[in-house]
């Protein structure tokens, strides 16, 4: 069953966007400042700059969320963005999440490779720069543990909520379903600041937006996110 639309909460959806990606921007520089970070060559993100940037961006879109559900909804999330899970949801959301990871990002930049096979290469070496620098400087269990929480527990659920709950249905009672799909999508790319990514998240965008919008629910979504963020995690954290 589609995703039913909303009739409301897209000015919220836009207005929590540009307050997140603000308080991103300047929770990041408070955290920079405090911890002596100088971003330089890619160089290892401490976990507090990492916390502050994500967590910035959630204050806005959690704000938004919970405005928008109270004001216009019913002020519950299950019923007012599909915040609902169902047993299929966990080996379908893996499969999605894995595919996404190994199989789709690889499959959108290999044709750049066969054409241009420097540029390409140069293109795939540094798909894992944003991964790598998220962990390259968290040591110890505690602080892996916390990562995991932050990135593959934490914002597919909140990042969820906002993209393909409030968004994608504030989109879809103003416009059809596949074109709805599409800019919550380049939405959730952009809120991601990655260059190179930006084709991949888009794309992985697409794919948890048509997850949403047939099921009518984000639980498939939420663990395909999940997944795929924790496949990205796992690929470099070490635990020293």
């Amino acid at each position: 069953m589609p995703a039913p639309p909303n009739r409301w909460g897209l000015p919220e959806a836009l207005f929590g966007f540009a307050v997140g990606i603000l308080v991103s921007a300047a929770a990041t520089l408070v955290a920079e400042a405090a911890t002596g970070y100088r971003f330089a060559g890619g160089a290892p993100l401490p976990l507090p700059v990492t916390a502050a940037d994500i967590g910035g961006l959630w204050v806005g879109l959690l704000a938004a969320v919970s405005i928008a559900s109270r004001r216009n909804g019913r002020g519950v999330l299950s019923e007012d963005y599909g915040l609902a899970f169902h047993w299929w949801d966990a080996p379908v959301g893996v499969a999605v999440g894995a595919a996404g990871q190994y199989l789709l990002f690889p499959a959108l930049y290999l044709p750049v490779e066969a054409a241009n096979h420097r540029l390409g290469r140069n293109i795939v070496d540094h798909l894992g720069g944003p991964a790598l620098r998220e962990t390259a400087a968290v040591h110890g269990p505690g602080r892996v543990v916390l990562l995991y929480i932050l990135l593959a527990a934490g914002a597919p659920l909140v990042e969820e909520l906002f993209f393909r709950g409030l968004l994608l249905r504030g989109l879809l009672a103003r416009l059809p379903g596949i074109p709805s799909v599409l800019v919550s999508a380049v939405f959730f790319a952009v809120a991601h600041f990655e260059l190179l990514q930006f084709a991949g998240l888009a794309a992985f965008g697409v794919v948890l937006g048509l997850l949403s919008w047939r099921s009518g629910r984000l639980g498939p979504g939420v663990v395909a996110h999940a997944t795929f963020n924790a496949a990205a995690l796992a690929a470099y954290v070490r635990i020293h």
